[in-house]
């Protein structure tokens, strides 16, 4: 199974998010539990748009900076004192320099759909320095005086985990969309998406215990849809039922804490 042929489902009101975000040429800002595919939404956009996706990944040390270009400064230098032949030219500085996500969407000539990743990881000044960035589209490589302007603004889709609050001057320049998650029916139509074939016993009985376990007040971490995708998956390998002799089967696949699989032992 190859997630990336995969169709995504979208639900109307993601539907008209993403069409408001569009028109207005704002940031779509994604909420929602992990799992639930946030992530995956950029790619399905980017397909559907027929154009490329820059993926960023956030991390706490990040700064909006690190989005646009790196100066490889060690490597130039090492290079410089220790280079053999056929090592880049150390007088041509360019070829230090690398195009990070953000500013290879704006180097992009056409349309271009960038993904910044779990926004809420970084510091908390980091969400309005990003939109200034945004705003601007366009920079200067200081080592070079190169200037990178974009002629067509991307599509930007911002996910968050909600770690932490984001705040309200960046809020309120973006388009919001919580997923919520799925409920039932809207899940059996994702399963059917990965599993065209998936027989109906396998379908009701995957789901029924899928959402007994979302339903426990005891378990640490929820098993999400991703992890009842790979279940699944797992299941139908191997031709397995999804619960035998007391347990459920491949366990693993969909509970990712010690304390979890213990209470779940007698299930």
């Amino acid at each position: 199974m190859h997630t990336e042929n995969i169709e995504y489902v979208l639900s109307p009101e993601l539907v008209e998010a993403i069409e408001v975000a569009k028109i207005t040429q704002r940031p779509l800002l994604i909420k929602g539990e992990p799992g639930t595919g946030k992530t995956l939404l950029a790619r399905h956009v980017a397909k559907q748009m027929s154009a490329p996706l820059f993926q960023w990944h956030i991390k706490s040390t990040t700064q909006a900076k690190d989005g646009l270009y790196f100066y490889d400064a060690v490597t130039r230098l090492n290079d410089s004192r220790f280079g053999e032949s056929g090592q880049r030219n150390v007088q041509d500085i360019s070829s230090y320099i690398r195009l990070e996500p953000m500013g290879k969407a704006f180097a992009h000539s056409g349309q271009s759909v960038l993904l910044i990743d779990e926004i809420d990881k970084a510091d908390i000044e980091f969400p309005n320095d990003l939109l200034l960035e945004l705003d601007r589209m366009e920079f200067v490589i200081q080592e070079t005086g190169e200037m990178v302007k974009a002629e067509t603004r991307p599509f930007v889709i911002i996910t968050s985990n909600n770690e932490k609050e984001l705040p309200d001057a960046f809020l309120r320049r973006c388009i919001f969309h919580y997923i919520e998650f799925p409920n039932y029916n809207l899940m059996q139509e994702i399963v059917k998406v990965h599993f065209p074939k998936i027989e109906k016993e396998m379908m009701s009985k995957t789901l029924d215990l899928f959402y007994e376990l979302r339903e426990r007040e005891d378990l640490k971490k929820l098993p999400t849809t991703s992890e009842l995708i790979d279940w699944i998956n797992i299941l139908i390998h191997h031709g397995a039922a999804p619960y035998k002799n007391g347990k459920l089967n491949f366990m693993g696949a969909l509970i990712k804490s010690e304390q979890d699989l213990t209470r779940l032992k007698k299930f």
